[in-house]
């Protein structure tokens, strides 16, 4: 995919994401991991629904800046997950409503902030670690995601928000909106008693379409 055309990609979801209200104001960004080891990256307080496909910044593959305006300051966050994430090719971080809710919740598990929900969420989004709080932008954010060893293609920063990883940008956002859809539905159903997914249920969905759950890894390591 050439340039302009990737630069468009990037405007095109930022867009399509804002639009939806999945990221408010200037909150959010995209980074999309190019083949000579660099990134384009979203610039620092810009709106995702508003973005100048000429000023995306264009980081080398040591991060530092080649052309566009400043990027953002959560690059920390997603050098970590590509270090870790060798498949990873883009990443989105937004300020979504129903998975920063989640986050806040007591009961949620850091190894499995969801439950196995929907056959979607388990296919696009996997399972989801929950981190906790640092300020943004806070390098310490970048060990903390370093400490999950790139099991974990989805991360919910505690009070603040999604990060998920995709082989490609279409992956990545379409990870992230089953994340906050799911979210949004185990808030709908919190209390209620739902019935999840039985192991066996997601044991096919496993060895059917070959997902990488850590904890079908965790389960085969004893």
């Amino acid at each position: 995919m050439s340039d302009a055309r990737q630069r468009e990609e990037i405007c095109r979801y930022g867009r399509s994401l804002f639009e939806r209200g999945l990221t408010p104001g200037s909150s959010g960004n995209i980074s999309l991991r190019l083949d000579d080891g660099g990134w384009l990256v979203t610039p620092t307080n810009a709106s995702l629904g508003f973005l100048d496909p000429a000023r995306l910044s264009r980081l080398d593959a040591e991060g530092r800046l080649l052309s566009g305006d400043k990027p953002t300051k959560e690059i920390p966050l997603h050098t970590a997950l590509y270090d870790t994430r060798g498949s990873a090719r883009a990443i989105v971080h937004l300020h979504s409503t129903h998975a920063v809710a989640l986050t806040m919740l007591p009961e949620i598990d850091p190894r499995a902030a969801l439950p196995p929900m929907t056959p979607y969420y388990l296919m696009r989004a996997g399972e989801t670690a929950l981190v906790p709080y640092y300020r943004p932008g806070d390098p310490a954010v970048a060990d903390a995601i370093r400490g999950l060893a790139g099991k974990y293609s989805s991360v919910l920063l505690a009070n603040h928000g999604p990060v998920v990883a995709g082989d490609s940008l279409e992956a990545a956002v379409f990870a992230t909106e089953e994340l906050e859809e799911t979210a949004k539905l185990y808030l709908l159903l919190r209390n209620l008693n739902p019935r999840y997914l039985s192991p066996g249920q997601v044991a096919d969905l496993v060895d059917t379409f070959g997902l990488d759950l850590p904890s079908h890894h965790d389960h085969d390591d004893h």
